[in-house]
């Protein structure tokens, strides 16, 4: 079997195996199997870029930067739904569409998910472009981000029509959301609000690898072509599921009368909180798709559909107190304290804040009667106040001056809604939280260290800062609670282990402020070793792809710390990694050996990861920026000020990405 077979094989393979994990729910192969085969093909495809294709299972991984999403238009228009909040406009809608059809008319009945619209083509069972809804005529094209969710088939299966459309939703489940926010605390940035928003813009990220991280879902609804092949919207449904797509019909309703939409409605008005992704009402469409022709359009809506809208739950109850909770990053976050109250299934003791802005907006006094809702949100939120039982004794809620863990005054920047306490190397939630998160799975990955744990050292005054981990002794662990001599072993055995984690990981463990772990594994790239880091400049920060101002300022503060320089050294004493390790990339050839390459603009061959990941297999080296020091640079479309620089600089040669191939070739 030749190369381009085995890519070819690889590809049908993993798409199949795409098909079993996300569609059908019953994957026939191990994740390791699955990774494995995944690796194969990745490797084989950055050796031979010629056979890559842009539907190739790899390209999930994204990494792919757009710097702006052009407008295109819709070839058919993408309308708005009429809504409506009681089952009379349900009935009299009814009783409209049979007068016009005078024929019976059976319903499909769907979840309305939460999140944003997305129209997507594909000719020839491949995916080959995605379009957000816009203004319903046109919208923003997005497909490399789009191919990133592995919810959406890159290449179909069965028979399928030559060419069409498929409308759908893109969607962030709670669960998910949840995880991206806990990603957000560490690293100091604003939480997102709610998960509609957040995939929302989620979907307009330049760079497609963060899309990929932000492990988005869609689920696909309606086909839209010249010619359908089927005569109802529910047999369309099943025939998309078995194309490959991920389709509502395992959570919808085909009704024959009002009683059954609304014996449906009903149903998930109070199962949707058991849910786990965020819905906002129920669509309800006429299953004939000539009854659909029939009925035709309105101005904005079509005629044979409309939206059932959930109304937002909310509740009253009391006020009893405001918590300020101090972030690891030094972030004040106030929490009420409610009377306890049933709202969406649960009990609700306590909602969110968010900050100073949101105490003002709302005008809270102390001892409020308040008003609580959860509709688009995990966190239940105050939303209003019922004004009419406030006493003229209640004084207006006044935000802490002071943290409430150290007592040290906070600090608003002025263009952020947070307070912060600056006392980051000394306040106790600042302090654990930082060695909580140096010992995490994403960075030194040390086992056995949870947070109780470090609680229970940092009480008991045997750790202060993460380097004092590599002091601790079995002896010092035995005395604590709970802790048997097995688990002061094992202990002991990790943090040791800890000293083989790379550098990059290092980096994102220490916890600076904005540096999350993609814009680490960027500086480490630039920067091999930690004194490299402390030393560079401002300018040569910025130039670090993701750098900008912000991330800079952070670096340079952090290393003008006394106490920060301290722990970096004790750390380095102790074996902790703060050096690049040599690469263990196969060296395929010498070719480009001592020379310096730098890609810019959009690539279409290959992606920026896949292009770096070739000159270093055949000998040469990746830098960041434009300078005297760089030997070629590579141009895709819409290269900026990186080629103008080049241009002027005089002696950097120039080439595009088949030139790029034809070098490594030679």
């Amino acid at each position: 079997m030749d190369i381009k077979q085995r890519i070819e094989q690889l590809a049908e393979e993993l798409h199949q195996h795409n098909y079993n994990y996300y569609i059908l729910d019953e994957p026939t192969i191990s994740d390791f199997e699955f990774d494995s085969k995944l690796k194969e093909l990745q490797e084989l495809e950055q050796q031979y870029p010629e056979f890559s294709t842009p539907n190739s299972p790899t390209q999930r991984v994204g990494g792919g930067i757009t710097r702006n999403f052009p407008t295109v238009q819709h070839q058919y228009r993408m309308y708005s739904l009429d809504n409506s909040y009681d089952f009379d406009d349900l009935k009299n809608w009814k009783n409209r569409l049979e007068k016009a059809i005078d024929e019976p008319i059976t319903f499909v009945a769907e979840l309305k998910y939460d999140g944003a619209s997305i129209s997507i083509t594909y000719e020839n069972g491949k995916l080959t472009q995605a379009v957000t809804r816009g203004d319903g005529i046109q919208g923003d094209e997005i497909t490399a981000n789009v191919r990133t969710i592995s919810d959406i088939p890159l290449v179909l299966r069965g028979d399928f029509p030559q060419k069409f459309h498929i409308r759908g939703e893109i969607y962030l489940t709670k669960k998910n959301f949840e995880k991206l926010n806990e990603s957000r605390r560490e690293e100091g940035l604003d939480l997102f609000m709610n998960p509609r928003n957040t995939a929302s813009g989620s979907l307009k990220i330049q760079d497609s690898a963060e899309v990929r991280r932000r492990n988005l879902s869609a689920v696909l609804y309606q086909y839209i072509a010249e010619e359908f092949p089927a005569k109802t919207h529910w047999e369309l449904l099943a025939k998309a599921k078995e194309w490959g797509f991920k389709v509502s019909e395992d959570q919808a309703k085909l009704c024959r009368n009002l009683d059954e939409i609304k014996e449906f409605i009903n149903y998930w008005d109070k199962e949707r909180h058991h849910l786990p992704f965020e819905i906002d009402g129920i669509v309800i469409k006429v299953n004939s798709l000539k009854h659909q022709q029939l009925l035709g359009y309105t101005a904005k809506s079509p005629r044979w559909a409309m939206a059932y809208k959930f109304k937002a739950e909310k509740v009253e109850t009391e006020l009893l107190s405001v918590d300020y909770q101090v972030g690891r990053t030094g972030a004040i976050t106030p929490v009420a304290n409610l009377k306890p109250v049933l709202l969406a299934g649960t009990i609700v003791k306590r909602a969110s804040l968010h900050n100073e802005d949101i105490i003002k907006k709302l005008d809270l006094h102390n001892d409020d009667f308040v008003y609580v809702e959860k509709g688009g949100e995990i966190i239940p939120k105050i939303v209003g106040v019922n004004t009419e039982k406030r006493s003229l004794l209640q004084q207006p809620l006044s935000y802490i001056k002071n943290c409430p863990e150290c007592g040290t005054p906070l600090i608003k920047i002025p263009t952020q809604a947070v307070h912060f306490c600056p006392n980051e190397m000394h306040c106790p939630p600042q302090v654990i939280g930082k060695m909580i998160h140096f010992v995490s799975r994403k960075a030194l990955n040390i086992e056995n260290l949870g947070e109780e744990t470090i609680e229970l050292l940092y009480r008991h005054q045997l750790v202060e800062n993460p380097a004092d981990f590599y002091t601790l002794t079995k002896e010092q662990l035995l005395p604590l609670e709970r802790m048997a001599e097995k688990s002061a072993q094992n202990i002991i055995d990790a943090i040791q282990k800890s000293k083989e984690v790379p550098f990059e990981k290092v980096l994102f463990g220490l916890g600076i402020k904005h540096i999350g772990e993609t814009v680490a594994k960027k500086l480490v790239k630039t920067f091999p070793n930690i004194d490299a880091l402390r030393t560079a400049s401002f300018d040569e920060l910025i130039q670090v792809e993701d750098v900008g101002d912000k991330i800079a300022e952070s670096l340079i503060r952090f290393f003008k710390n006394a106490e920060n320089l301290l722990l970096v050294e004790r750390l380095k004493s102790y074996g902790v990694q703060m050096e690049k390790q040599e690469s263990t990339t196969e060296t395929l050839s010498n070719v480009l050996k001592g020379k310096t390459f730098l890609f810019t603009g959009k690539l279409s061959l290959f992606t920026r990861e896949q292009a770096e990941d070739m000159v270093e297999k055949h000998g040469g080296k990746n830098i960041s920026a434009v300078s005297k020091n760089l030997n070629y640079l590579v141009v895709g479309e819409k290269a900026g000020s990186k080629l103008k620089k080049a241009q002027a600089i005089g002696t950097i040669r120039i080439l595009d990405e088949q030139e790029f191939l034809n070098l490594i070739s030679q």
